[in-house]
Formats: C-alpha cells, sequence, structure tokens
C-alpha cells in the first residue's frame, strides 16, 4: 500500500487493536462523519450525543475503507475491515501518538492556543509554511479531545510542519492534547475575558492556557504575548517547562515589535522588528486583531527554523477562515451591501475586534454601518455586564443600527439610544 496514510499492520498496531477482516481500498485518512466521508477513510465509531456504531454500515455504504469500533460492536451486513479496541477515542488517541512519534526529526510541530484568534493564527501559519513544505494543519477548529488525536492521525509521515489548534473551556483540558502533540513551538496568542462561567478570574483562565507548555519538546519556544496584561505569569510558566520565550507585540521589549501599523478596510500593512531585522509585509484580512497575530506567526516561523522575512510574505494572499470575517457582497433595489461573516463563535475579545473591523468600512462605498449581534456564552454572572459594555465598540465602530438576539444581548440593545435601535428578539 505505497500510497497509503497508513498500511492497516500499521493502524492496528498502533490503535492497540485487533484486526477483523482486511480493507479492500487504500487508507486515506479518517472520519467521525459518515456523512461526509470520503473515500477509502477509517469510519471511527466515537460515542458523543450519539453512539457513532450506528452509523458503521453507513461509512462502508459511502466508501470507507474499514471502521475503528468497539470490541462488544456486532458486525453487520455489509460491513468491511474492523479495527476492534476496548474504547474508540483511546484508540484514536494512540493513533495520533503513533503519528506523532513516526514523524522526521527534522519536522517541526506548531501548537496554538489562546482567548481568541487561534484558528485564524492557525490558518496565517497554514499560509507560511505550506511553501516550505509539506504542511498538515487542522480542519476547522478541530481543536478538542477528539478533534486534536483526530488531526494527528490524518498527518502524513512525511510532514515538514504541523500546525495544531488547541482549545479549551475548562482547567485541565489543554494538557493531555499538548502531551499528545507534543510541539516545538506553543503559541498564546491572548488571554481573555472568556470562560468565566467554569472559572473564578481571568488569572485562572492565563493558567489553563499555560497548560500548553506541558508537551512542549526539550529546547521549545514559548511564543507569547507581550501587550497581554498575563504575559509574566505565562513566561514563568513556559521557563519552568524548559521552553525559551519569543514574545510579540507593540511592547519595547517584545522579541518580534511592531514598529509601523496601517490598517485599512482590506488589510493591513505591517512593519516589524524581529531579531534586528526590519521585516515589512502585508496581511490581506483586516483588523488590528489580525495584525497582532500575525506578529506571533512571524515569531513561530523563525522558532520553527523557517525564513521568516520570506515566508511572511504569503499573508498577502491569505483568506479568512469560514465565519471568522468572510465578505460576501450583495445587491439590493438600494445599493451594495457589504455582508461580513463573523457568527462562528464569539467573546468579549473577539467581538470588540469585529467591531473594530465594521468601523474601518468606508462609508463612501457603503454608507450605513449595521451590526447584527447575538449573546456570548460561558462568561456566568459577568455576562449582561459584559453585553452591556459593548456600548463602547458599537459606538467606536461607528454602528448606525443595531440588531440582537438573545437574553444576555438584551443589556446591550437597551443601553443603546432608541433611534440606534433596530430590533431584538429572544
Amino acid at each position: 500500500m505505497k500510497n497509503a496514510l497508513w498500511s492497516f499492520d500499521e493502524l492496528v498496531a498502533a490503535a492497540g487493536g485487533v484486526a477483523d477482516g482486511a480493507p479492500q481500498k487504500l487508507i486515506s485518512g479518517f472520519s467521525i462523519d459518515s456523512r461526509g466521508l470520503s473515500l477509502g477513510e477509517v469510519f471511527v465509531a466515537l460515542k458523543d450525543q450519539r453512539d457513532g456504531h450506528e452509523f458503521v454500515p453507513a461509512a462502508f455504504a459511502n466508501g470507507a475503507s474499514a471502521a475503528l469500533v468497539s470490541n462488544d460492536y456486532k458486525r453487520q451486513a455489509g460491513d468491511g475491515a474492523l479495527i476492534r479496541v476496548a474504547d474508540t477515542l483511546r484508540g484514536l488517541e494512540a493513533i495520533g501518538r503513533a503519528a506523532r512519534a513516526r514523524l522526521s526529526p527534522d519536522a517541526r510541530v506548531i501548537a496554538v492556543t489562546g482567548s481568541a484568534g487561534k484558528t485564524g493564527t492557525k490558518e496565517m501559519l497554514r499560509a507560511c509554511l505550506s511553501p516550505l513544505g509539506t504542511t498538515h494543519s487542522s480542519d476547522k477548529s478541530f481543536n478538542n479531545h477528539w478533534g486534536v488525536p483526530l488531526t494527528l492521525a490524518r498527518m502524513p509521515a512525511a510532514t515538514r510542519f504541523g500546525v495544531f489548534e488547541i482549545g479549551m473551556n475548562h482547567s485541565g483540558e489543554i494538557t493531555p492534547l499538548s502531551q499528545m502533540v507534543r510541539p516545538h513551538v506553543a503559541i498564546i496568542t491572548t488571554v481573555e475575558a472568556v470562560h468565566l462561567a467554569q472559572f473564578a478570574s481571568v488569572t485562572e483562565i492565563a493558567e489553563a492556557k499555560a497548560e500548553i507548555f506541558a508537551g512542549v519538546e526539550p529546547g521549545g519556544v514559548a511564543v507569547l504575548n507581550r501587550d497581554n496584561p498575563h504575559f509574566d505569569l505565562l513566561a514563568r510558566r513556559a521557563q519552568e517547562r524548559g521552553a525559551r520565550i519569543s514574545s510579540f507585540g507593540h511592547h519595547a521589549e517584545a522579541d518580534v515589535r511592531c514598529t509601523s501599523l496601517r490598517l485599512e478596510a482590506d488589510g493591513s500593512d505591517v512593519t516589524a522588528q524581529a531579531s534586528g531585522q526590519e521585516i515589512s509585509y502585508r496581511v490581506a484580512i483586516p483588523g488590528a486583531h489580525i495584525a497582532q497575530n500575525s506578529l506571533a506567526v512571524l515569531a513561530a516561523v523563525g522558532a520553527a527554523g523557517a525564513d521568516a522575512a520570506e515566508a511572511i510574505q504569503a499573508l498577502g494572499a491569505v483568506t479568512p477562515p469560514a465565519g471568522r470575517g468572510t465578505r460576501t457582497e450583495l445587491t439590493s433595489a438600494g445599493g451594495r451591501i457589504l455582508l461580513i461573516d463573523e457568527s462562528y463563535n464569539a467573546n468579549p475579545a473577539s467581538m470588540r475586534a469585529a467591531l473594530a473591523v465594521l468601523g474601518t468600512v468606508p462609508r463612501a462605498q457603503y454608507s450605513r454601518r449595521i451590526a447584527v449581534l447575538g449573546d456570548m456564552l460561558e462568561l456566568g454572572a459577568e455576562g449582561p455586564a459584559l453585553h452591556a459594555d459593548m456600548k463602547e465598540a458599537v459606538d467606536a465602530a461607528g454602528a448606525d443600527l443595531v440588531f440582537a438576539c438573545g437574553p444576555l444581548m438584551e443589556h446591550l440593545y437597551h443601553a443603546l439610544p432608541e433611534a440606534r435601535r433596530g430590533a431584538w428578539a429572544a
């Protein structure tokens, strides 16, 4: 099976499983969704909201090469090769660890976490590293207890650069994922007031984010936001794990320091000092927060041993991930409408950043600015106040009209003058 992602025997051994049958197709990847499965992928029957074992026959009907199933799964008509394990999630994790272990010693792995900007930073890293060698990174936001091992399992042995997003909403979630990924470079984009329903303070959130250093390889690098008030705490935690610090931001002491920033409606022009070198580049996605995270990318690419000044030029053609600032132009009887889609998720930091981008859209092209805002969740007792406080960002963006939905966003809606209230719905 020369061109397979895994040979079947390798995969059975990696999972610590028992083979039941032999595949008729090359193993091309892994899927946990029988509906979106591609030809040759191994279907992993996870038990979540539904038991994935119910969909094993459908996975084979859709072209699966094999299925990772529990020992007690009863073979159905039409089933192909099975890999039986005691627990399918643990089996997937074992495959992920084996995929990481088979990388060349020259390969470099980067992990990204933070309260906001993880996926955008991961995509910028992918854009910068892909021209330099085989680059593997997570699809969408596969950053949780099943997304990370799934992404690892899909990683080709010949990968030169691996880029992994790691998320959390509870303490203790990042540690096992970082230990699975074993990054050479670990980025924390920022620490903000998110998931406050699960944490007593933002300092506790910082401690949870610092868990990413648990798996950093010896001699690894922690890329940290020098402008964030939790920098000192994060730097201590990284150094306790033996990591070297590479900081980024506008701070005078940042290792990768922004010296010039021009924000425009369609992107940003950035000049930075890094390792005594002045580097200028353009980021094709608008927003000060995107420009800030591009400095983290610059630091991480350099830490991974690549020519950062050359690689960063790829950001001039980068596009935003779905639901994170994608733009669609619509036509109406009254003229053109620019729809900016920031619908993926929201917390106070990301919503302020999105509103700031709205404020850069030139009125000469689009005369009105309308914000359509939904609830920000997991904020605990602070939720009502954090929503009402968003008025400042709405004002700064020059939003002419606000449409709001959800019981929390009602607090912002009523904080606005009546003339700027579009409508509110539960």
